[in-house]
């Protein structure tokens, strides 16, 4: 175990409430009345608003409080697709939001709330998104969200939500994608129920998983890590690394899926702050990756994340001591070595692909291009303290992943 101390930090943090256990969702009716609220609108997709295994008991647990289910929501996160929850939101006479299932849906929740409080337009709103990449926030008026994940894709303690608009779905003249980010926007209660994760497929598991994974492995070497999250990561870690070994052998049980909701919600604890984000350059990788090409983001963290890694170890310490007890590989001869492959370990076990040349990806004469991008991205200023990746650096690691 590393004895090293921190330096000063200040550590700024305003989290959901959290609800966690088994058949926990029982309570949402409970947890709504807590928020002050009386009628909560469902926000979901297709497939899991036709899961009976999952719906059954999130309307038995809102009970007279449910005002509706609207199960619209896709990957795309369309703004569109929030107006369209905005129409049922008001018919049903709600005043808050539950968004169930996976990123897309919890983002589509978090856009609604802010239309909700809005008092513009639809055009104004999609001219905005279109020419700034973002929405304005409210001072007022947002109504509490609370998010049901069933998903290991990390995303129900954010303040942020990503949103696209297109023509064909919004009034905007032209494409348009970014997303919302402000304190007020962090889920007002988050409710992690092992149960309801354990109704989700295999695949859907696993292909949602390393972007969740990766949260903890790059909140312990961010720039503006910090003890806090150091503790919480690191636990997390443990846990979801134990789970997902377990779920890709096909020995998943019931204390398995409680590791795996133990362990996403401890990962994602404290990475989304008022002053930012953990998230660094992985996640920065995966969207160079996803935003131009048809590569779903967990499996773009499958390929990226091992030689990300081993670009990572050999130009600084990237806090290698740290991340190997986190994954229980401090005893190795070479932690950083053994760090980079228990987290291809752990991809690999999920049937994820593992070469960049093996998903609908860039072609390698695209490289250079794609590092562009992944330097422009703004989770690139929470690169660990010396780490000044050059163009030439992320084809390095493109080219590794291939």
């Amino acid at each position: 175990m590393t004895d090293s101390l921190a330096d000063p930090f200040r550590f700024e943090y305003d989290p959901a409430t959290v609800r966690y256990g088994p058949n926990c969702v029982a309570q949402l009716e409970h947890e709504v009345g807590a928020l002050g609220r009386e009628r909560a609108l469902v926000v979901t997709g297709s497939t899991v608003g036709e899961t009976p295994a999952v719906m059954d008991p999130v309307r038995a647990g809102l009970g007279d409080r449910l005002a509706g289910v609207f199960a619209g929501t896709t990957p795309q996160k369309r703004l569109g697709t929030a107006y369209e929850a905005l129409a049922q939101y008001r018919e049903g006479d709600a005043d808050c939001v539950v968004a169930v299932g996976g990123g897309s849906s919890l983002d589509v929740a978090t856009v609604l709330s802010v239309l909700v409080a809005t008092d513009r337009d639809p055009d104004a709103v999609g001219a905005e998104l279109v020419e700034r990449g973002t929405l304005s926030v409210p001072e007022s008026g947002l109504p509490p969200v609370v998010t049901v994940p069933t998903t290991l894709a990390g995303a129900d303690l954010s303040q942020v939500a990503g949103v696209t608009a297109d023509p064909a779905t919004c009034p905007v003249a032209e494409p348009g994608s970014g997303a919302v980010d402000d304190p007020e926007l962090m889920p007002a209660t988050a409710c992690y129920d092992p149960v309801l994760l354990a109704t989700t497929p295999k695949g859907v598991l696993a292909g949602s998983a390393m972007n969740g994974f990766d949260k903890g492995i790059e909140t312990l070497y961010a720039r503006n890590s910090a003890p806090i999250s150091d503790a919480t990561a690191i636990r997390g870690l443990g846990l979801l690394a134990d789970g997902l070994e377990a779920l890709g052998a096909g020995e998943a049980d019931e204390r398995t899926y409680q590791r795996l909701t133990q362990g996403v919600l401890l990962v994602q604890y404290g990475i989304s702050r008022p002053d930012g984000t953990t998230l660094s350059l992985i996640h920065a990788l995966g969207h160079g990756l996803t935003r131009t090409y048809d590569v779903q983001q967990g499996a773009a963290h499958a390929v990226v994340a091992p030689h990300a890694l081993s670009y990572l170890f050999d130009a600084v310490d990237g806090r290698r001591d740290l991340l190997a007890e986190a994954l229980d590989v401090e005893d190795a001869d070479d932690p950083a070595a053994a760090v980079v492959d228990r987290v291809a370990g752990v991809a690999a076990g999920l049937g994820l692909p593992t070469r960049l040349r093996d998903v609908d990806g860039p072609d390698r004469d695209e490289f250079p291009a794609v590092a562009e991008a992944v330097l422009a991205d703004a989770f690139m200023a929470n690169a660990p303290p010396r780490l000044d990746p050059t163009r030439e650096d992320i084809v390095g690691v493109l080219e590794a992943a291939w």
